[in-house]
């Protein structure tokens, strides 16, 4: 690798590693709870999915791991008899650097000879008041992104650290459930009975969520989802089967209503300047027996070409693209190499492992600009889990910019570490930037500020005295009214001749000598009789939308 030896490379790895750990992080996509971040026992860590699906997957019984009314020091006392079988994975060895980082832990392994005394020196460490706090310190972690459900109040917790991020899975694929109806009119206020109410209800909830900080979008989406618009007509047909027939409404209503709100969420993000995040691929229940969180797999055929129109339809939107699988990340790639407006996004589930990561950050860092790339996030449950998943990451970062761009390109190791600290916190900053202040938003004591009006009062179309001084803006004054008298002088005294415009043959009134001015009918125009097929209504066989026959239809039929 040029000029360089192994010995210098693992110097150069180990310079550059250090470097980037010195990077203070913002996480931009965690599950963490911002009124109970931090684990309370042992059980909140061994009780990841991470370590359920493997334990079950190794052997262990699901009945033995969910067995209702087990203790939480149960639990921990049970999953260390399947730990053994998991020592050579990545997800272990987070394990063990947790327990040794926060707990004081020494030894290299978990037994069932010293996990009670790591218990309960976990659990004292963990009933300090600022808990949270210290992890977050020792994890040189600045602030967390959250997964906040629509209808979540934002209230509680420093949004500076735990920042808001709107998840909107059930808006999109659930709303045909009643009670998830139900909370969007409870939470905006706003009854949905139309396509016009869905909007406002929707839009009162970016409001909202800016309002407080929020700084993205996201949704979680299965391999067979096709993003493009749906018309009026057809989502106002969709949103009424589903509103009497629920759960129940046929599926390509629901389908149709899905597209609709997701196609009305990119409107929103471009309105409220927000990114949307987007993971594709997840193929839900997959594996019903699995343990909870542990059933859901991804799905080779998914591609990203079903997002095309999507893309070019909202060139100003920020779309940071999660994909499920290692398999898909180097059309990812291509399509950040040419979009603009798409964008590598961490390194996701089952293709966040240091083998896939390393192939996949070098296409990453090789073929994207570099100011279009986040380069991790640690979708961590628990604040404890975000140091190790990072720290892995950080390794396998520095062991490509060292081996390729400095082994390789003949960087410099100032250079290499700009670079790294430009995918990992700088880009962050500018993806994920705050909203515009002039942007249209909501106070939390939801009073109209940015000049919006707050969708919950309806505005006076006639102002009252004192809603004109408080406005400190002069009331419009009309003057004395235009005598009737005054217009006479302003009407011609003959008429604009502009013809027969009925068409009406009779005598010429411009009289005998004057040109023929009724309308003539242009050349091939005449009158139109339909008959009774062109008039009735056709369904488009792949959409189902209505429109009026055409040749086609006919040859087809």
């Amino acid at each position: 690798m040029g000029s360089y030896s192994p010995s210098d490379l693992a110097s150069v790895r180990e310079t550059i590693y250090q470097a980037i750990s010195a990077i203070r992080l913002i996480d931009p996509h965690t599950h963490i709870n911002p009124h109970s971040p931090a684990s309370t026992t042992l059980a909140d860590i061994l009780g990841y999915h991470y370590y359920t699906e493997l334990v079950h997957s190794a052997g262990m019984p699901r009945a033995e791991i969910e067995e209702p009314g087990l203790s939480r020091r149960e639990l921990v006392g049970r999953m260390v008899h399947g730990l053994g079988n998991i020592t050579n994975t990545a997800n272990y060895h987070w394990l063990i650097q947790i327990c040794q980082q926060f707990f004081d832990f020494e030894a290299d392994s978990i037994t069932v000879d010293n996990w009670e005394s790591l218990y309960d020196n976990a659990e004292s460490k963990m009933a300090s008041a600022d808990w949270s706090q210290s992890v977050l310190d020792q994890s040189n972690v600045e602030s967390v992104f959250l997964t906040n459900d629509f209808d979540d109040a934002l209230e509680g917790f420093d949004s500076s650290v735990y920042i808001p991020c709107l998840r909107t899975d059930d808006l999109v694929f659930h709303l045909a459930k009643e009670e998830v109806r139900e909370r969007l009119q409870a939470c905006s206020g706003i009854e949905v009975d139309s396509l016009g109410s869905l909007r406002e209800a929707l839009e009162q909830r970016f409001r909202h969520f800016v309002a407080r900080g929020a700084r993205a979008c996201a949704i979680s989406i299965p391999p067979t989802f096709i993003p493009v618009a749906v018309s009026d007509g057809r989502a106002g047909k969709a949103l009424d089967e589903v509103l009497s027939k629920g759960t129940g409404a046929d599926p390509a209503h629901r389908d149709a209503l899905s597209r609709r709100v997701f196609w009305t969420l990119a409107e929103l993000c471009e309105q409220f300047g927000l990114p949307f995040d987007l993971m594709i691929g997840v193929n839900r229940g997959v594996y019903p027996s699995g343990v909870y969180q542990g059933q859901d797999l991804y799905d080779s055929r998914v591609s990203l070409i079903q997002y095309r129109h999507l893309f070019n339809a909202f060139p100003d939107v920020k779309f940071p693209i999660s994909v499920l699988a290692s398999v898909t990340n180097q059309e990812l790639v291509s399509y950040s190499w040419i979009f603009p407006n798409v964008y590598t996004n961490g390194h996701w589930w089952y293709s966040n492992t240091p083998s896939f990561i390393r192939r996949d950050a070098a296409a990453r860092l090789e073929a994207v600009p570099r100011n279009k790339q986040v380069a991790y996030y640690s979708d961590a449950y628990k604040l404890e889990f975000v140091l190790p998943k990072f720290d892995m990451y950080r390794r396998v970062l520095s062991r490509v910019l060292a081996e390729e761009f400095v082994g390789e390109n003949g960087w410099s190791e100032e250079k290499a570490i700009h670079l790294g600290r430009q995918v990992l916190r700088g880009n962050v900053d500018e993806i994920f930037r705050e909203p515009d202040p002039n942007i249209a938003t909501e106070s939390p004591e939801g009073s109209i500020i940015a000049g919006t009006v707050n969708q919950e009062e309806d505005l006076d179309p006639v102002p009252t005295d004192a809603e004109i001084e408080a406005s400190d803006v002069a009331d419009v004054m009309l003057g004395e009214s235009v005598a009737e008298t005054s217009l006479e002088a302003e009407i011609d005294d003959v008429p604009l001749d502009v013809g027969d415009l009925l068409g009406d043959e009779s005598e010429n009134p411009a009289g005998p000598n004057a040109p023929d001015s009724h309308i003539q009918l242009l050349a091939g125009d005449g009158e139109f009789t339909p008959d009774g097929d062109s008039v009735v209504l056709q369904p488009d066989p792949m959409t189902g939308e209505l429109h009026f026959p055409v040749e086609e239809d006919k040859d087809n039929s």
